[in-house]
């Protein structure tokens, strides 16, 4: 038997084949491709990772053993395989392979026999999406409800007792949902190995010390979770926990359980540190949590992508019908046409909840279109369908034209077609103003206006750090009383236990005494008895105040994080502004000395080497003098251990496609990314506008890195190779 070259892609959405030729697909099914059955469709090398570009793609389904055609719009890249060529031979008699789920009987028989918990790899398999114990513990939770401020914070309870030394799980619905909570932590605790392996703790690290912007931080956490080093029943369960903590942190106003409060609380548990680790802080796995739950949109609520068109297949009729008597489609503000799904998700990046637009839907047929809509800081995916001549987002289809549907929609709430989406279409994205914010006509207008949007963000920062404060300051203080009130339960249940006992020996001291005619004894015992009973009262009525001012305390802090909350929009439409208005400045070629004197930072004597007369002298110019090739982290750190700040070298990163740049700050070795983007090299958009690492590193050389980061508050300065000047 031989073997061939080919690819391996995994399923993100199930698909139920339409025609006799297709393959269904569930959720983390594995497709095995070979690379002649692209070539022979004209495809090139390097096309293979982009399935969603190929369009219908000819493959097996690794867990079905179907062959046949299925969407390259539904699956993700893995990697090259080698498959394996049969002879030209009789087929002989092969085992089947195991049902899927039989590892679950393994596990039910585990638990039976009261053994330890089994790894999650024993415990279930695709197209399963989490261990049946875990999915049971998190859908009774669900079921009794999120909102409780005592959910994953109580301990002690029988179920985690009982649950010990046994892991089978009846019914649940006799438990509380405290009880359950408690359950589901001693799970993950007991695990033999965590959900995240130890194998890629230093890739999460990498990426949370290296890329500071949350939304690019989280999206190279979950590639390094896609490591051939995660088991896929590990990615499955995270993936599961991650749908059930978001639904948990939306309900953070009853519960305050937002990100951080429950990456305190799961991080050391998915994430568990290996003993004493110099490099990994015990604040390393609750970050991590945390930057996944603060923009993980919920999958659920996610529409699968747009099948891409089969030719043979009849299209609809052509856009030009689209809006029948109405408003051309094409001169609505809020129509994009034909642009991609990434850069519809940089036009609305920090944008509020109702801001929308409408672009061609990604199929590439004509009639067929994709409105998307910002909701709970994420975006919302809706195809708009379109039959005989009507469109809506589902059946029956009703309105004559996009921009009638549309029209509707921006006065009714589009809880009439999801309860979900409890908003209108409020704030358009409109393609006539986009070019047109910076309004000024001259460079010292646009600095004037520039500082005055630099004060409002400070203001408002100013402000928002404030309540971050109060609001970090009352959680604590809640936390703390959250804890004494468990120790007032503990403490009443002891003196009602001993006031039982007590009451149950008193009586047969009581009698003996009268009999004997000791009325001193008895009276002594009933005072007792009573001081007792009072004592019990008094903690009663301290637990009862503290429950209130708990309770009040709680309002007050849920009052602060909707003030927070409000804050946050004004915020980034500030900072948007302020960065739109500094890259048409530094376009236009105004020095970073007069940028600094407008966002009020103070410029610094210029070094040596900005001294020189000529710029063509300084050695930036040599990109042999800063650029040193594939070196590691502590390569880069050995290189410019002991050099002055503003030091700098710039190297290959590990992350694939991009480049790192080490400064020294302060005495101490930065690392920030350097990406290479269709639009130029740059550390984030907006500023990805640089033609050459040369041309950036010139840039940066006047210009402060501290636009990208507080804590990087340096100019590229001198290059690590370069000599120093004569003196």
């Amino acid at each position: 038997m031989g073997s061939t070259d080919g690819f391996q892609y995994r399923a993100l959405y199930p698909y139920r084949k339409e025609r006799e030729e297709d393959i269904d697909l569930l959720p983390g099914d594995i497709l095995v491709v070979s690379k002649g059955a692209l070539q022979a469709l004209g495809f090139k090398d390097g096309d293979e990772q982009t399935p969603n570009q190929i369009g219908w793609i000819l493959g097996v389904n690794e867990r079905t053993k179907q062959k046949g055609d299925f969407p390259g719009t539904y699956v993700e890249y893995v990697g090259p395989v080698k498959i394996s060529v049969p002879s030209h031979r009789p087929r002989v008699q092969r085992p089947l392979p195991a049902t899927p789920g039989a590892s679950g009987c393994r596990l039910q028989e585990a638990l039976e026999q009261g053994s330890p918990l089994p790894d999650l790899q024993e415990q279930f398999s695709p197209p399963e999406i989490a261990p049946p114990l875990l999915v049971k513990l998190v859908e009774a939770i669900e079921k009794k409800g999120l909102d409780s401020e005592m959910l994953y914070r109580t301990s002690g309870s029988e179920l985690r007792q009982a649950l010990r030394t046994d892991w089978t799980l009846g019914d649940p619905e006799p438990f509380d949902v405290h009880s359950l909570g408690e359950a589901l932590r001693g799970y993950l605790q007991d695990l033999p190995s965590p959900v995240v392996p130890v194998s890629v703790h230093g890739d999460i690290l990498r990426v949370l010390q290296e890329i500071p912007q949350p939304e690019n931080c989280r999206k190279q956490l979950l590639l390094a979770l896609e490591s051939p080093a995660v088991p896929l029943q590990n990615t499955l369960t995270l993936q599961f926990l991650l749908r059930h903590l978001g639904k948990v942190s939306q309900q953070a106003e009853s519960n305050s359980l937002h990100p951080r409060a429950l990456g305190e609380i799961f991080g050391p548990l998915l994430l568990r540190l290996p003993g004493a680790s110099p490099e990994l802080s015990p604040d390393f796995s609750v970050l991590f949590l945390e930057i996944l739950l603060q923009t993980k949109e919920l999958e659920p609520e996610q529409l699968p992508p747009a099948l891409p068109p089969k030719p043979p297949k009849p299209k609809p009729s052509a856009a030009s019908l689209a809006n029948g008597n109405s408003v051309p489609l094409q001169d609505a503000e809020w129509y994009w046409g034909d642009i991609s799904r990434e850069e519809v998700n940089e036009k609305l990046r920090d944008t509020p909840d109702g801001t929308f637009l409408v672009r061609d839907a990604s199929s590439k047929i004509q009639g067929e279109y994709t409105l998307t809509l910002r909701k709970g800081g994420n975006n919302k995916l809706i195809k708009i369908f379109h039959r005989e001549g009507k469109y809506g987002f589902s059946e029956p289809l009703t309105f004559g034209s996009v921009v009638e549907l549309i029209t509707h929609y921006r006065h009714e709430s589009l809880a009439q077609y999801n309860a979900k989406l409890d908003t209108r279409l409020l704030y358009p994205i409109s393609k006539y103003q986009q070019d047109q914010v910076v309004k000024e006509d001259s460079v010292e207008a646009v600095g004037e206006q520039l500082k005055v949007y630099h004060q409002q963000y400070q203001d408002k920062s100013w402000e928002y750090d404030l309540l971050y404060e109060e609001y970090t300051r009352t959680s604590q203080e809640l936390q703390m009383k959250r804890t004494a009130i468990e120790a007032f339960n503990e403490t009443i249940k002891i003196f009602e236990e001993q006031c039982q006992t007590q009451e149950k020996c008193s009586k047969e001291y009581i009698e003996r005494f009268r009999r004997e005619g000791n009325e001193k004894e008895v009276q002594r015992i009933l005072m007792n008895s009573e001081k007792l009973k009072s004592r019990i009262t008094e903690i009663h009525d301290s637990k009862m105040k503290l429950e209130q001012d708990l309770k009040k305390q709680a309002s007050e802090n849920r009052e602060i994080d909707k003030r927070m909350n409000s804050l946050k929009p004004d915020l980034m439409q500030l900072r948007k502004l302020r960065d739109q208005y500094l890259v048409w400045l530094t376009q236009k070629g105004a020095r970073q000395k007069k940028i600094n004197e407008w966002l009020g930072i103070k410029n610094e004597t210029e070094d040596q080497y900005s001294m020189m007369d000529d710029e063509e002298e300084l050695p930036h110019h040599e990109e042999r003098t800063w650029y040193v090739g594939k070196i590691n982290r502590l390569q880069a750190e050995e290189m410019l251990c002991g050099k002055r700040d503003g030091t700098f070298l710039i190297r290959e990163s590990s992350q694939k496609g991009c480049y790192a740049c080490s400064v020294v700050v302060d005495g101490d070795t930065k690392h920030c990314v350097i990406y290479k983007t269709a639009t130029g090299y740059g550390f984030a958009e907006p500023y990805n506008l640089y033609a050459s690492l040369k041309d950036l590193v010139l840039h940066y050389k006047h210009t402060s890195l501290v636009q990208h980061n507080d804590s990087l508050n340096v100019t590229l300065a001198h290059p690590v190779l370069s000599q120093p000047p004569a003196r």
